[in-house]
């Protein structure tokens, strides 16, 4: 069982861009994406979106180490928004989560919920008025138990 002691959660850097651009990866898999639904330039369209969003959106990785090594990451950034901004900072001033990714040996241990809980206080630190995410299946209930609640986003599929 992990504790605090041998559980270190920091800033990532970008030298580990690629790392936490894998984690997104393998949470597309997890979350039953085709390998062939997936686009063979993936790693470079992550790690150009991520700089991009480093540049303009203030975006901030953070990860979970034990022992040295690298077990799970958080990306979060300002959210550019689907429509113009015409209200102001300070009534809507949204920050995105994604990416919320623990290696499976280390599932069910709260490191999703820290990890998730660091990044809600980076974007609180930029003044963000709410966090949005998108849930998987698998990360519905750790965040359900963050406060986080269903929102009135509604799908059609045209496919």
């Amino acid at each position: 069982m992990l504790t605090a002691s041998n559980v270190n959660f920091r800033e990532s850097t970008p030298q580990e861009d690629s790392l936490v651009a894998q984690h997104s990866y393998q949470l597309w898999r997890d979350n039953q994406v085709p390998a062939h639904s997936i686009r063979s330039d993936w790693l470079e369209v992550m790690l150009q979106f991520i700089a991009d969003a480093r540049r303009e959106l203030y975006y901030q990785a953070f990860v979970a180490e034990v022992d040295s090594f690298i077990v799970g990451s958080v990306s979060c950034q300002l959210f550019a928004g689907l429509y113009p901004l015409a209200l102001t900072a300070k009534y809507r001033k949204y920050g995105y989560i994604w990416n919320v990714y623990v290696e499976s040996p280390y599932r069910g241990q709260g490191l999703a919920k820290k990890l998730t809980r660091t990044a809600c206080n980076y974007l609180k630190s930029l003044c963000c008025t709410q966090v949005i995410l998108h849930a998987s299946p698998f990360g519905r209930p750790v965040y359900e138990r963050l406060g986080f609640v269903d929102s009135n986003e509604m799908r059609l599929d045209l496919i």
